[in-house]
């Protein structure tokens, strides 16, 4: 597996203090971000899940702990409008350039708005995507939130 993807090189040229972690991704898990906490030893609330979907019709990211669900309503209402829904894998694909289970909020292909879960301030260091099925890396989620411009809000149900 490389250790250098568009998100780690967008970390490194950032200045963005990060560590990787690599584990044994399992295509079959019921829930991705659970599986990654749990080959990882950490805490589900510190592995964030990358969700990619639609406000209004238009893309944006959602960034919340892998063992809490998103509030379609309070995403919408994060940045600022009416409706969200998910997005089709097919479509999360194509817009970030990484295939599901290994979408990354960093060095996606097309910029999009970003709302991160504010619970996860909370934290010293979480883990996100880095950008392959089966790599972590984890920083302290204030730098994922300024790096990315990301609105911080309650986005859970």
């Amino acid at each position: 597996m490389s250790k250098a993807t568009r998100a780690t090189r967008l970390l490194s040229q950032a200045g963005v203090a990060f560590t990787i972690h690599e584990y044994d991704y399992d295509p079959d898990a019921d829930s991705v971000g659970l599986a990654a906490a749990a080959a990882l030893g950490e805490s589900p609330a510190r592995v964030l899940k990358t969700l990619m979907t639609r406000i209004d019709g238009k893309p944006a990211c959602a960034i919340l702990p892998s063992d809490r669900e998103l509030s379609m309503k309070k995403l919408a209402q994060a940045l600022g409008g009416k409706s969200a829904q998910m997005m089709t894998p097919a479509d999360a694909e194509r817009l970030t350039g990484y295939k599901v289970g290994g979408i990354s909020p960093f060095g996606q292909m097309k910029r999009v708005p970003v709302a991160l879960e504010a619970g996860a301030l909370a934290e010293e260091l979480v883990y996100v995507n880095g950008g392959q099925r089966g790599l972590q890396v984890r920083l302290a989620p204030r730098d994922i939130a300024a790096l990315l411009e990301a609105v911080t809000a309650e986005i859970v149900a």
